[in-house]
């Protein structure tokens, strides 16, 4: 069994897989998980190549059964749980007048029921890696959409408000337990996810994944004594 194990959804490309690569560097066995079977691939094979243990599950985290096999792969694989990553999401922008029902759905379900899932199927991991160490860490990724709303991603930004606002029950309800959750709130990132604006805000002005990144090792390594609910991340222009 490994010392520490992980958890990354959305783990093949840009924020996820940047976590995923400092949570190897860290000393954490992966799963890593995301929709796309041939792109995971490619992400598993680079984070085995940097000489970490992973073990790789593609799935759609819309699907209650196939968020179950990837924590069930993840259980038989390591058989225990220290960090869980909820980071797989989805923005679709669209004025209120035009926003259709499948596209409404999905946001809702990829960028706030999935984590609620999650918490479910991983409770019982959690709460033992919590009991051993006190610094069990879930980290879910919303956006600074999520403290502020915004104008044309009003569903996408009303899914990261829930994420911030679960993050703050979580917190209450698990801190007891040893487990720590933390709300992750980036405006533009440098990842696919943003290439929509890049006319307007070059890649060399966006946050970097790795910034998040970092962000999340400072997480792991604060005292049992110390929780960290979020973290606004803005470049110099933004304002909430």
């Amino acid at each position: 069994m490994a010392d520490r194990a992980a958890l990354v959804t959305g783990a093949s490309s840009g924020i996820g897989l940047a976590i995923a690569h400092m949570l190897g560097e860290e000393g954490h066995a992966l799963t890593v998980a995301a929709r796309r079977p041939d792109k995971l691939a490619g992400a598993a094979q680079e984070l085995r190549d940097a000489g970490y243990d992973v073990e790789e599950v593609a799935a759609d985290m819309t699907s209650e059964e196939e968020i179950q096999n990837v924590v069930a792969r993840h259980r038989e694989r390591f058989g225990r749980l220290d960090v869980l990553v909820n980071n797989a999401g989805v923005g679709v922008g669209a004025p209120v007048a035009e926003h259709r029902t499948k596209r409404i759905d999905m946001q809702i379900d990829l960028n706030f029921r999935a984590i609620v899932l999650f918490y479910r199927e991983c409770a019982d991991l959690l709460r033992a890696a919590g009991a051993e160490h006190r610094n069990a860490l879930v980290v879910n990724t919303a956006s600074i959409a999520g403290k502020s709303g915004q104008a044309w991603l009003s569903v996408y930004s009303a899914t990261k408000f829930a994420v911030v606002g679960w993050t703050q029950s979580m917190n209450k309800e698990l801190n007891a337990d040893g487990i720590k959750s933390l709300a992750l709130c980036p405006g533009f990132v440098d990842t696919p996810m943003t290439d929509f604006i890049r006319e307007q805000v070059p890649a060399e002005e966006m946050i970097r994944p790795s910034d998040v990144a970092e962000a999340v090792r400072f997480a792991l390594h604060v005292s049992p004594a110390c929780v960290i609910p979020e973290v606004v991340f803005q470049r110099p222009s933004e304002s909430l």
